[in-house]
């Protein structure tokens, strides 16, 4: 069971390096499911509809399980029957962003979005988390076009959000941080040795 989890903020590049290592993974023989969090199933795109949505005034803890019953969905319906088959997933983003979006950048508990975490992943936890750091400046200057609604939250949110990763990395020892700000190139042969070390 191997299920590798990217972390970041908007603009970090965790869709690039995804694919990325999809991709590699793929070349090696392996089988590999890429899902993104909120969306892939059918249930969780509609959920993301409503919570990425500008014209959407959501409160923090209504937020909060919509991206709950999101990853509870994705659990379910695509990670768990992966996993079983002996297919590596790859994820942008877990169970982590609700602790650093809406428990740093929002300021709910803590303890009660680890609560509602593990209900959700069904006590699924990752094998290793790659945190892709980038200053939000950095990353919200990447992202082109219209920002949706967590894009245009003001700046000061999004740095919480970023401090609340580095500190919450901290804790797990399957985390991993590495420097967003580099070339993907170099990012990924970053994450090509991590996993080279883990013998995934």
């Amino acid at each position: 069971m191997t299920l590798i989890v990217i972390e970041g903020l908007d603009g970090s590049g965790k869709t690039t390096q995804a694919r990325l290592l999809a991709d590699y993974l793929r070349q090696q023989g392996r089988k590999v499911l890429v899902v993104e969090e909120p969306g892939t199933t059918a249930v969780g795109q509609r959920i993301r509809g409503i919570l990425l949505g500008k014209e959407n005034e959501i409160a923090p803890l209504a937020e909060l399980f919509l991206y709950e019953a999101s990853r509870a969905q994705l659990v379910q319906e695509m990670l768990k029957p992966a996993l079983a088959a002996g297919r590596i997933v790859i994820a942008d983003r877990f169970a982590l962003s609700s602790l650093a979006y809406q428990g740093y950048g929002r300021g709910l508990s803590l303890g009660l979005i680890e609560e509602l975490n593990k209900i959700a992943t069904d006590g699924l936890e990752p094998d290793l988390i790659l945190l892709l750091d980038v200053p939000p400046e950095i990353g919200l200057e990447r992202k082109e076009g219209v920002r949706d609604r967590l894009e245009g939250a003001a700046l000061d949110f999004h740095r919480r959000v970023r401090s609340g990763y580095l500190e919450l990395i901290k804790g797990y020892r399957q985390g991993r941080v590495l420097d967003g700000r580099v070339r993907p190139e170099e990012i990924f042969q970053r994450i090509v040795e991590i996993i080279a070390g883990l013998d995934i």
